[in-house]
């Protein structure tokens, strides 16, 4: 006799809520003001370059003219931690001032979008992050 995990079938995307969703969304603050404090104090970049980049991540929502799938898997590469810090340490190392400015920008990005309730995608539709499902 063999005995199997039961399936559940979910009706909704799971999503943090509660205390966890605000410290989540405070955590966003935090970065936001931490990378754009970082980049007017410790580079000499122009300050202009920060609007000019500040949405360029956004455009990797272009995934999503391919499928739900493509669309999410390159939005959330864009909108996750590691490719803007490995750019930075690069930059950093390298000592390239405007690609550490980059990677700051992109980092600023993903704290305000974490702190407006932009998540990271699922795969099952855009508006189904790991924050909760926006518009909600």
């Amino acid at each position: 006799m063999t005995l199997e995990a039961p399936h559940r079938v979910l009706t909704s995307t799971p999503a943090v809520s509660g205390m966890p969703l605000r410290i989540l969304r405070s955590e966003g603050v935090v970065l936001l003001a931490a990378a754009l404090a970082a980049y007017f104090a410790g580079l000499d970049q122009p300050w202009w370059l920060v609007p000019v980049l500040l949405f360029v991540p956004d455009v990797f929502m272009v995934g999503y003219a391919k499928s739900s799938t493509a669309g999410a898997r390159l939005y959330n590469f864009a909108h996750s931690y590691p490719a803007p810090a490995v750019l930075g340490v690069l930059a950093f190392v390298a000592d390239q001032p405007l690609w550490q400015g980059v990677a700051l920008v992109w980092l600023a990005h993903i704290g305000m979008d974490r702190a407006l309730g932009y998540g990271l995608k699922y795969e099952t539709d855009f508006k189904d992050t790991h924050l909760g499902r926006i518009g909600r």
